[in-house]
């Protein structure tokens, strides 16, 4: 982490579903750098162990990206904190699996709720604190280019993400904000054998590996890099999605 010393001092960053996983690689990476962050999620306990880990220059706020008035709190409290905000990770998601006939309304309206709805209006509710220049990464994914099995309901809210990377670019650009989308592939953040067994998680994964063009998961520090990038030095770029899934889309 040499190279990152200081390289964000004086920044002021918002991640959402920043407790865990690659939320937590990107609040790890910004703090290391000197950056002040400010991260959220659903579970208390998650949010106490990632603030313990990041250290003063960190807030934890609880809150639901689905829940408007969680968004207003959220806004309320980056405001007393740090007043504006250079960077903003759209990041916080569920990934549930929809066998298409079997699938829900419930289902489909908690994967839309979170993941589509919350991040519109988490850039709605924060995009006043934005500074001139600030970057806004939201966190797709290869779903959305490629038809996998199960995932039908949360490809398609991360289709609409990427769709407004770009039209969130069009109405921010007035104010010299960049929109961009990071688009991670199969990412090994432990996920998995949180939600299956270990023998189904282990078969997961290697089936992914053996589809996977540079042949191995990638990890959350990989897709972090490629955030902060997006956010602070692509300053020419907006309206992109940049994808970290080890060629899987591209090749």
């Amino acid at each position: 982490m040499g190279e990152n010393v200081g390289k964000y001092s004086g920044k002021n960053a918002v991640i959402t579903g920043g407790g865990s996983g690659m939320g937590f690689a990107m609040a790890k990476l910004l703090v290391d750098g000197g950056a002040r962050v400010v991260i959220t999620g659903r579970s208390q306990a998650t949010l106490d162990a990632a603030r313990e880990r990041l250290g003063e220059n960190a807030v934890a706020v609880r809150g639901d990206v689905a829940s408007l008035s969680d968004l207003d709190a959220l806004a309320e409290r980056v405001k007393g904190e740090l007043g504006t905000v250079d960077a903003l990770f759209v990041n916080a998601g569920i990934a549930a699996l929809t066998p298409f006939e079997s699938t829900t309304e419930e289902a489909y309206d908690e994967l839309f709720a979170v993941n589509v709805k919350g991040a519109f209006f988490t850039v709605q509710k924060l995009a006043p604190l934005l500074n001139t220049g600030a970057g806004v990464v939201l966190t797709t994914s290869v779903a959305n280019v490629i038809g996998l099995l199960d995932t039908s309901v949360y490809a398609a809210g991360k289709a609409a993400l990427r769709s407004m990377a770009r039209s969130l670019s069009r109405e921010l650009l007035p104010r010299g904000i960049r929109v961009n989308a990071v688009s991670p592939g199969p990412i090994d953040t432990g996920v998995l054998e949180s939600t299956m067994t270990a023998e189904a998680a282990e078969q997961f994964k290697a089936e992914r590996v053996a589809d996977n063009p540079m042949r191995r998961f990638g990890t959350s520090d990989e897709v972090a890099t490629a955030a902060a990038f997006l956010a602070f030095d692509a300053t020419y770029t907006t309206g992109a999605e940049f994808a970290v899934d080890g060629g899987a889309t591209q090749l």
